[in-house]
């Protein structure tokens, strides 16, 4: 089942703080890469919902890795999946709570 995907004003600000970060320390080529990644796996997310696992940290929340050092949190709300926290790991963890 294809779920609609909505943003929430959080995930916006991180993937912005993630965009902004690389922009400054790494290559067009970089971002582009991350970019491209992102998109993939929120088609997944949005196609195969419950193929990632349930946040030890939060359980209403799933965790989809997208690197080693960024994971996708979201929700699943009826026919709709909410993009909660595009999170990099060296943040602290106890926020999604």
């Amino acid at each position: 089942m294809d779920y609609k995907i909505i943003w929430t004003n959080e995930a916006i600000n991180n993937l912005e703080e993630i965009l902004n970060y690389l922009i400054e320390r790494w290559s067009q080529k970089e971002v582009d890469n991350f970019k491209r990644k992102l998109s993939k796996q929120i088609e997944l997310i949005g196609v195969f919902s419950k193929m990632f696992p349930q946040s030890k940290y939060n359980p209403r929340l799933r965790k989809a890795v997208l690197s080693k050092q960024t994971n996708i949190f979201y929700q699943i709300k009826n026919n709709t999946i909410y993009l909660v926290y595009i999170f990099v790991n060296s943040k602290d963890i106890e926020k999604l709570k």
